[in-house]
């Protein structure tokens, strides 16, 4: 065997793989390594929030905020008493507060690349989707958390709830909704330049979807045209079927189609798109 063939050799074979190379490799990656890359991924974002408890001050406060404001400055004047406001308002807040983690989730990515975290993904042999999905199981934590508390105050002002196990299936479908919300804001935030771009764009998207709802109040008042908005917008859809669950009612078939059907489509559109970005800019 010839020197050069000794000299060579080596450097072929120990040549770290491109970037690129390794993003179109991540498919080849198997179930039972996505969970672990997944898990550790998501340990590091909770010890992220334990180094910083700031970051999760949104989910605390926003419920309270949120709940004493709609109570006690439009409960008298939207509903005969503000006790029959509560039982209103509560579920209806709870498709709310899918809205606002999942926001919180765009920018907090967006600053995970100007910190240059992402490049310390980048240099690692893992799934570049198991990033994300870390990223909207920690935040599914902090969705429960505000919900959470959200009922605690609602509780505390007489929430009544007729139906246990429709409770759950109202603080579920809440969840499965936002986590939904939270790959549109995955998306924003490795596309746009930063997190104050996301934030103003989210909430001009935002306030219609939420304003034009049953969210807040009931739509019987509204023109025609915004009915026929809100019986197709899901935040109506999920603040009735929340409503009809904790009643016991259950919730109507055409609530839960339309909250379905959005969850189902938003994730199977938005979900490839954001793994797509984010392995384009990583």
């Amino acid at each position: 065997m010839s020197a050069a063939t000794l000299t060579t050799a080596p450097t072929t074979a120990t040549e770290p793989p491109e970037p690129a190379a390794r993003a179109k490799d991540d498919g080849r990656i198997g179930l039972r390594a996505h969970l672990r890359h997944t898990g550790a991924l998501a340990q590091r974002n909770v010890l992220a929030i334990r180094q910083d408890p700031q970051s999760i001050l949104d989910a605390v406060l926003a419920p309270i905020i949120l709940t004493l404001l709609f109570v006690f400055v439009f409960g008298g004047a939207i509903f005969p008493s503000r006790d029959a406001y509560v039982d209103y308002v509560v579920p209806g807040l709870m498709a709310m507060m899918g809205l606002n983690i999942a926001m919180a989730v765009g920018t907090g990515f967006n600053q995970d690349f100007e910190t240059g975290v992402m490049d310390r993904f980048r240099s690692l042999p893992i799934a570049r989707s198991s990033v994300l999905i870390a990223k909207i199981v920690v935040e599914i934590g902090r969705m429960l958390l505000a919900t959470a508390i959200l009922l605690a105050m609602g509780f505390a002002l007489g929430l009544s709830v007729d139906s246990v196990g429709g409770l759950l299936a109202a603080i579920g479908l809440s969840v499965l909704f936002g986590s939904a919300l939270m790959w549109i804001f995955l998306t924003m935030g490795v596309v746009m330049k930063n997190a104050q771009a996301i934030q103003s764009l989210g909430f001009l998207v935002l306030m219609p979807l939420q304003f034009g709802s049953s969210i807040f109040a009931p739509t019987d008042t509204m023109p025609d045209w915004l009915q026929t908005f809100t019986d197709y917008n899901p935040l109506s859809a999920l603040a009735d079927a929340a409503r009809s669950l904790i009643s016991g009612d259950g919730a109507s078939g055409h609530d839960l189609v339309v909250v379905l059907a959005w969850t189902a489509a938003l994730t199977l559109v938005m979900a490839p798109v954001a793994i797509r970005k984010f392995q384009t800019r990583t």
